[in-house]
């Protein structure tokens, strides 16, 4: 599933031919995806400008002159790719419909936004634009953790006690929104934390070297265009390139990339999810 720096580049890919242009056409061609789609929602889209794109947590926002947001999210291999976009001397022609382009967003200036997803995990409502906190898919997260409200005594509070191992506790949205299983792994191999370690038991000091680190992988996964793995893409169709920079996530087998450490990277296996670190360098 897209994560944090995966749902940033799309937003960023999508806001110079969406904020500000007004959506001529919208065409819903199914009635749902995960859900329903909100009643009447390609007419309630259709005719509307654009103001501005957001992103909170996994979801991007997109502000609308009628005083309602679209909330977007791409689910497990949901796609959001332009065409009819002149750049330089190239123009990208619209595609020929395929079979799970759901929703499509005909933009004033003959660009189009299409939503294709084969596997229908992702999903669109919408709601009146400030109330995103009493949202129900959004009320509960957590800060954003490239945020302000994200410090070091923040976390710390958040993981004093807590029975939970640390790779759980960082996942769970209500601590921290927008970490994913991928992200999880590198910064916990950076800050040499073992996945299996109880989060209540680690020192403030390791607690708060998380936050640092936190940051600086989600920022390379952004200038790196996120992880490309099996479904995802960037706006324009073009994959990611942080999976080239994976030092432990899908690493099974390979040598620590550590310096001097010949460990092998091991994989377990929490709550259904696969953890990858070095049991040399991770404690």
């Amino acid at each position: 599933m897209p994560e944090l720096p995966e749902v940033e580049t799309v937003r960023r890919g999508l806001a110079p031919v969406m904020e500000g242009i007004l959506i001529e056409k919208a065409q819903v061609n199914r009635p749902d995806l995960r859900w329903p789609f909100p009643d009447n929602m390609a007419g309630r889209l259709t005719g509307k400008r654009v103001l501005a794109l957001r992103r909170r947590s996994k979801y991007i926002l997109a502000d609308l002159d009628s005083g309602e947001s679209l909330l977007i999210h791409l689910g497990m291999s949901g796609r959001m790719t332009i065409s009819g976009q002149t750049v330089g001397e190239f123009h990208h022609p619209h595609p020929v419909p395929a079979k799970h382009d759901h929703v499509v967003f005909n933009m004033a200036g003959g660009v189009r936004i299409t939503f294709n997803d084969a596997r229908r995990f992702g999903a669109m409502d919408l709601m009146q634009t400030g109330s995103e906190e009493t949202f129900w898919l959004i009320r509960d997260l957590g800060p954003e953790p490239l945020g302000n409200q994200f410090d070091e005594a923040y976390l710390i509070a958040r993981l004093k006690g807590k029975n939970t191992p640390v790779k759980s506790a960082l996942l769970d949205q209500r601590i921290v929104s927008g970490l994913g299983n991928i992200y999880v792994c590198e910064v916990l191999y950076r800050a040499g934390i073992h996945p299996a370690r109880k989060a209540g038991q680690l020192s403030t000091k390791r607690v708060a070297s998380l936050v640092p680190l936190i940051r600086d992988v989600l920022v390379e996964a952004i200038e790196a265009g996120g992880s490309s793995l099996k479904d995802y893409r960037q706006t324009d169709g073009e994959l990611g390139y942080f999976q080239h920079r994976f030092a432990v996530y899908d690493q099974e087998g390979n040598p620590c990339p550590t310096p001097s450490c010949e460990t092998k990277i091991t994989r377990i296996v929490q709550s259904g999810r696969s953890s990858f670190f070095c049991p040399q360098c991770q404690r």
